[in-house]
């Protein structure tokens, strides 16, 4: 290693300092990359400089640098390649292995060959989310980390929202028939979740090691909206085999069933297996991911694409479903679905959701859900059967995670900052915009302004309710349990002042260490 080192140090130097600042920039983020003979060496973002360097010095001795002018123009040039920015991330990293390291790869239409394409160079990679809500919920997420996961790697995400295949229902593990929605209805939800998309894929990219290509987001009803129905039937249904279609299990499963299957959800393969082939062809996107309940619909996008286009290289990929130790599917809770919508569950209680997971899950989520190195995903379990393990520490760090993989930086901090000022007895002064946060989370009262300011603390709790009566709030704070912004009340004749009202909007109430009231100054 010290001969390679001083080697590639030697040869470096002619470029000047310039270059071995690229040189060291690079080398620890990229893998080597082999320079054909007779060219000359052109640092990228997709070449390890120490390897590479000294892989030409054995190779080609008759190889002479470039000068510092062209060197800075050829890298000027290749950062500006559109398929490149990612090098530095993982961009040589095999996104298989990755996958199958972490658990998140159930199947692979043709494994080699994949292998092979993103080895050859960047390719373009989707995954569908139909409009069943105004939010997807955690189950979606591990598409969302499969799509980062191939961004990483110098692949492009590609989300697509089903604005058409929405109007329709997926059956794929459905044992009904999922209600018609309408038009209104099904426009409001996708733009909901293309904000989700959009926000959960940029924090992704923004919380990579390096530059990634940027995330495309797509909607469906933009070639179906156009397309009728003798068109669709002229154009895509005579490349469809019925046997095939009815082999599939979704369908056999349906078809056994005492309700049957309509038409509508028996033509739904067939209009994600054109999505495929439309994205294949107009957009160069090479492969699908999708739920392992995916398979049908994701196979019958490669078919098509082998009948209607005639050609190969398109590949589906398959991760498994989200399951708890228990086999109960992880993102519902007692209250439904664990949405990753801010306004349909806060950043507080999405982290609470992920701080309860179980020794038994907590490990696995890590591995599948987050970003963190494999490595210090095994420290970590380690560390769990050792002496003086604090409990929940693990629990603690898959919960900041993907809460900031999910709701950003910002929501981490204000899911952290609540979580502090809501413990039982806690001292923490929370802002304004944390509190506000919670109004969904922990009782809520509206008071006037003259209702508060210049009132005793006793009042207020009384007109709030938090106590049944003065009598009741008057023993509250002789006994210290009282807190005003989680600073303890010491005086019964206490009174709230506009100080107390935090930032002219809200205050916070707590009568014992867990009964805590929100008051919003109107």
């Amino acid at each position: 290693l010290r001969h390679d080192r001083e080697m590639a140090s030697a040869t470096i130097r002619p470029l000047g300092m310039s270059c071995q600042r690229v040189a060291l920039r690079l080398r620890a983020r990229a893998a080597s990359a082999a320079t054909p003979a007779g060219r000359h060496f052109v640092f990228t973002p997709q070449t390890s400089p120490l390897r590479a360097v000294a892989s030409l010095a054995h190779r080609q001795p008759a190889w002479q640098p470039a000068s510092r002018a062209a060197l800075r123009t050829r890298l000027h040039a290749s950062s500006a390649t559109a398929t490149e920015p990612a090098a530095a991330a993982l961009s040589k990293a095999d996104v298989v292995d990755v996958l199958k390291e972490r658990g998140l790869l159930d199947a692979c239409t043709n494994e080699d060959e994949l292998r092979k394409a993103c080895a050859e160079g960047s390719l373009s990679v989707y995954c569908g989310f139909d409009p069943t809500a105004d939010s997807l919920h955690l189950g979606n997420l591990l598409g969302i980390v499969v799509l980062a996961w191939f961004q990483r790697c110098g692949h492009t995400p590609v989300a697509l929202l089903g604005g058409a295949t929405g109007r329709v229902g997926d059956p794929s593990g459905k044992s009904a028939e999922r209600p018609v929605l309408d038009d209104d209805t099904i426009n409001a939800n996708t733009a909901g979740i293309k904000a989700i998309l959009e926000r959960v894929l940029a924090n992704g990219a923004a919380d990579a090691d390096a530059d990634v290509p940027p995330a495309k987001v797509m909607n469906n009803l933009d070639w179906f909206g156009s397309m009728g129905f003798l068109e669709f039937l002229r154009e895509v249904g005579k490349y469809a085999r019925v046997g095939t279609m009815m082999a599939k299990d979704s369908v056999k499963t349906r078809l056994d069933s005492e309700q049957g299957m309509s038409f509508t959800e028996f033509s739904y393969q067939l209009l994600q297996g054109y999505d495929f082939c439309h994205l294949f062809k107009e957009h160069d996107v090479r492969v699908q991911v999708g739920g392992s309940d995916q398979w049908g619909n994701i196979t019958a996008g490669t078919d098509l694409i082998r009948r209607l286009a005639d050609k190969e290289g398109a590949w589906g990929v398959t991760f498994p479903l989200l399951l708890k130790a228990d086999g109960r599917k992880f993102g519902k809770s007692e209250d439904g679905a664990v949405w990753l919508s801010p306004e349909r569950l806060s950043p507080y209680k999405f982290y609470q959701y992920m701080l309860q997971s179980t020794d038994a899950d907590v490990v696995r989520f890590m591995r599948m859900l987050t970003f963190v190195p494999l490595a210090e995903i095994e420290a970590i379990e380690a560390s769990m059967s050792a002496d003086g393990y604090v409990p929940n520490t693990a629990q603690k760090r898959l919960a900041e995670e993907v809460t900031r993989f999910v709701h950003g930086k910002e929501g981490l901090e204000q899911a952290l900052k609540a979580t502090e000022g809501l413990k039982p007895g806690a001292d923490t002064v929370l802002d304004a915009a944390t509190l506000e946060a919670l109004a969904g989370d922990i009782p809520t009262a509206e008071l006037a302004r003259d209702e508060v300011v210049g009132k005793t603390v006793v009042d207020v709790m009384a007109a709030t309710g938090l106590q049944k009566s003065k009598g009741e709030a008057k023993r509250m704070i002789k006994g210290g349990g009282a807190r005003l912004n989680n600073v303890k009340v010491e005086d019964e004749e206490a009174t709230i002042g506009e100080e107390d009202v935090i930032e002219g909007r809200v205050l916070l109430l707590a009568a014992g260490k867990k009964n805590k009231l929100l008051v919003r100054v109107m």
